[in-house]
């Protein structure tokens, strides 16, 4: 077998490694295959999208959950893919198109040249995000990857358009929509994003038609859509204005237009808040989705004074046609004024939707637009409520069975290019509803689909239907689902939907939802703040693996993860560490990939590391039930780090580096035994360092992919020498924490003293391992122990004598100093608890919080007297 390098490099591994595996065709699943099935279908990035660290830690979920399977002895598909992204893709290209002087509009180019750019743009960008997937170490089955527009799948878009289609479910309709003015389309409520403004309301007069004198006051944030006011509402229960319904107001703008032709009655509607503003409301139909409630219950008339753009249009009146609206606000209100009809201007703070991908204020707008009434509503809310369907983290299901309980008809067009055409063709008054052309004289609606009604079918649509494929035989429903809680309205619970209406049952059967990650201020990650790293340049310092074990260490299940790159260092740093120590064990010999500790004798700390392991092999099985995968790293990191190596590798070395002893091969065995499960244990987390361990230590002569997931229960030990072992183990702990309250290491001139207890019989081995432990030169039992420093441990009392480590003055100094501070603390702590406001104000746990504090500083005070009267007496 090949030595192992001094030091792991992790760019000497991952690549080659990689292409072995891709060679193998290692992910290619096979659907005839007798195995149990396991399958997942990653999230679709973006095709012109780039790899963020919520897609290292989204798909290394995935990858995890894959390799487990494999390893758990499944047929494992993975299937990737990547999302055309409608108004993303579009708007990049016309921008990028812009920019380089090709266009002022895509209208420049006309809808076909335009959608070649968008082509050609994906052809040389769409693929980026796949090549650094692969840099992860993702397990996916690329020889399937799909893409929401290729062919086939376009035709399914179709063909489940035009079944809902003749089911009546989608209809079309003019509604008020949600419109981004950018890309001038219509965007669904989940696709607008709340954000709080600092604005002003504005407080203006209108006369009362046929009254000089009489004027009432309105408040409004948008004075420019005044023109398009067609009516003024009071609630009919105000007394200060229910007189005045059946009456005319005298709309102020736009003034140029005769007085006749401002007359807009005053109605009467509860909807008008008393309570807020002045009681008084301007209607406007075709620019607020209240007004336009109000408008059809009264038969108001719609008028639309901003256009597609976000541009005032002619009806606006001279003075603000062709101005932006937020232009116009302010041109507006000066009109206002000028007509000396502006009381005041207050600030006033709001909450304003944003279009979630053009990240401006979206315009409500009057639109003809195609919407779906969901389908298998009742079955897709009762199989989560059920807990047939598990949600991880489980309050998300609350969150999910809300929306399910309070749907809104999905507008499902978009005014794009890019995307699935809606397949309905009109000719004079005939309108029909199918996949093919009807022919000469008919023509196809304009508008493209939701980017989100093609994945919602992708859990079935991938794998090839409508035909009744094998792989939708065998895959399907598929197992689990990793997304995040942003888009379980977008996309979770439409799959779900989608899932019972084609294929009579659920999409997948459990659905984690990631956190999100957050820089240490608590910022969402983002280019524009500089604080979101390139996760290849992360993989180029830190390596794969260690990128993959430090996020999922600090990603815990249901909260928000705070970046830090020191835990990615960390996970290089375990990954050096597992090296070492692998090598460490090379050099004592050719490993046994059969070997059985219980075939020889063990010493102790053989015994106690198997406890150990069947532990950590117990409670993960617990924790993957769980979906904890931050809690397996941790357990993994623990008994790697602690237990093998700070631990049993110390202890070993007696064995190693003794040819003769009884116990050599019973170790060697051990560390074969559990290197092996752990190895295996790691991979899903780890899987580059895993698999070149694994082949150059020789424990198995292919790949780990594919060996075996150690099973819970199976590892035996001696759990009287276990014991043994963890006696020493709390001993030597014990100590160093003694050594630790007078500031010393470790040193070969330094020596305990031990009095054991009646029960405990130590060998002369016993206090050699101990010493070893303790990083001393020697332990002594004593029946008489000296005046020193004393703890009790497992093996009994435990001394430290200082004389000659210490000086007695400066330690006086450091102890005296120490308990000043100590005493501070103590105080800040009682002082909090004794002051009324502060505890009317904190929470019990916190209150909590500060009488521990404080009983530690009063402990800590007593234990530093304690070490100051050894130098004062």
């Amino acid at each position: 077998m090949p030595e192992l390098a001094p030091a792991y490099d992790p760019a000497q591994v991952e690549d080659r490694l990689y292409r072995q595996w891709m060679e193998r065709g290692d992910y290619c699943a096979n659907p005839t295959s007798a195995k149990p099935a396991y399958s997942i279908v990653i999230p679709p990035p973006n095709v012109t999208g780039i790899l963020t660290l919520g897609h290292v830690l989204n798909n290394t979920i995935q990858d995890i959950l894959a390799r487990r399977a494999r390893l758990l002895g499944h047929e494992v598909l993975w299937l990737p893919g990547t999302d055309h992204a409608g108004i993303a893709t579009q708007t990049v290209v016309e921008r990028t198109l812009k920019k380089d002087g090709k266009i002022r509009h895509r209208d420049d180019l006309g809808r076909e040249a335009f959608l070649q750019e968008i082509w050609k743009w994906k052809e040389k960008h769409g693929g980026i995000i796949i090549q650094q997937l692969k840099k992860l170490g993702a397990s996916c089955d690329w020889s399937r990857e799909r893409f929401t527009m290729d062919p086939a799948y376009s035709t399914c878009v179709q063909q489940v358009f035009v079944d809902l289609f003749k089911k009546k479910l989608i209809y079309r309709g003019r509604r008020m929509v949600n419109w981004c003015p950018v890309s001038r389309t219509a965007l669904s409520d989940e696709e607008v994003i709340m954000k709080e403004q600092k604005g002003l309301l504005y407080h203006f007069r209108v006369q009362v038609a046929g009254q000089k004198d009489r004027f009432l006051t309105i408040a409004t944030t948008r004075p420019e859509t005044i023109p398009g006011d067609t009516a003024i509402a009071v609630n009919p229960k105000d007394p200060r204005y229910a007189a005045l319904i059946g009456q005319f107001a005298i709309r102020p703008l736009p003034p140029e237009l005769p007085e006749a032709q401002r007359h807009i009655p005053i109605i009467g509607d509860e909807h008008v808040d008393l309570e807020f503003g002045t009681g008084v409301l301007k209607v406007t139909p075709a620019h607020d989705p209240a007004d336009f409630l109000i408008g059809q219950r009264h038969k108001l008339p719609s008028v639309e004074v901003i256009d597609e753009s976000g541009l005032m249009n002619a009806d606006a009146g001279s003075a603000l046609a062709g101005l932006d609206r937020t232009k116009a606000r302010t041109a507006a209100a000066d009109q206002l004024k000028e007509l000396g009809l502006l009381e005041k201007e207050d600030p006033y703070v709001n909450q304003v939707g944003f279009s979630e991908r053009a990240d401006v204020p979206v315009e409500p707008r009057l639109s003809e637009q195609w919407f779906l009434r969901y389908p298998s509503t009742e079955k897709s809310r009762t199989i989560v409520s059920s807990g047939k369907l598990r949600f991880f983290p489980e309050r998300w299901s609350k969150v999910y069975d809300h929306w399910m309980g309070n749907l809104q008809d999905w507008c499902i067009s978009r005014q794009l290019w890019w995307g699935h055409r809606i397949p309905v063709w009109y000719r004079d008054q005939e309108v029909k509803c199918q996949i093919e052309s009807p022919g000469d004289g008919w023509t196809q609606d304009p508008d493209v689909l939701d980017t989100w009604f093609s994945s919602w079918l992708w859990p079935f649509a991938t794998l090839g239907w409508p035909e009744k494929t094998p792989e939708l035989k065998k895959f399907y429903p598929t197992t689990d689902l990793v997304t995040g809680p942003d888009i379980i309205f977008f996309w979770v619970a439409r799959m779900i939907m989608a899932g019972f209406e084609y294929q009579g049952d659920l999409p997948f059967r459990n659905v984690y939802f990631t956190g999100l990650i957050r820089d240490a201020k608590g910022r969402k990650l983002s280019k524009s703040l500089g604080n979101s790293p390139d996760p290849l340049d992360l993989i180029l310092k830190y390596g794969a693996d260690g990128l993959r074990f430090g996020l999922l260490r600090i990603a815990p299940q249901g909260a928000d993860i705070r970046y830090d790159e020191k835990q990615m260092e960390e996970g290089r740093n375990f990954a050096n560490k597992l090296w070492n120590a692998c090598r460490f064990r090379q050099q004592q010999g050719p490993s046994n990939p059969q070997a059985k500790p219980s075939n020889h004798p063990r010493t102790p700390f053989t015994d106690y590391l198997l406890s150990r392991l069947d532990c950590l092999e117990r409670e993960l099985e617990t924790l993957y039930q769980g979906y904890e995968f931050s809690q397996v790293a941790q357990a993994l990191y623990a008994f790697v780090w602690d237990e093998f190596c700070a631990r049993f590798i110390e202890t070993a070395k007696a064995d190693f580096m003794n040819a003769d002893s009884p116990t050599r091969p019973g170790t060697l065995a051990t560390a074969d035994f559990v290197l092996s499960r752990v190895l295996r244990l790691l991979h899903p987390y780890m899987p580059f360092i895993t698999e070149e361990l694994w082949l150059t230590l020789g424990l198995g002569d292919k790949t780990i992919q594919f060996s075996s997931w150690p099973k819970a229960g199976e590892v035996t030990f001696n759990a009287a020498n276990a014991q043994t072992a963890e006696s020493c183990y709390g001993t030597a702990e014990a100590g160093r924490r003694l050594r630790g309250e007078f500031g010393l290491s470790g040193s070969a001139k330094m020596k305990f003293f031990l009095k054991s207890s009646p029960s405990t019989r130590l060998t002369d081995e016993d206090l050699r391992t101990l010493a070893k432990l303790l990083q001393v030169g020697s332990v002594e039992i004593t029946s008489t122990p000296p005046k020193a420093p004393m703890t009790l441990t497992p093996w009994g009392e435990l001394y430290l004598p200082l004389a000659g480590l210490l000086d007695p003055a400066k330690e006086t100094a450091r102890v005296q100093k120490e308990i000043a501070a100590t005493e501070v603390a103590r105080a800040r702590e009682a002082a909090k608890l004794a002051d009324p406001k502060m505890t009317a104000k904190a929470p019990p746990e916190k209150q909590e919080e500060w009488r521990k504090l404080e009983k530690e500083a009063v402990e800590r005070i007593a234990r530093l007297h304690e070490q100051l009267k050894l130098f004062t007496t």
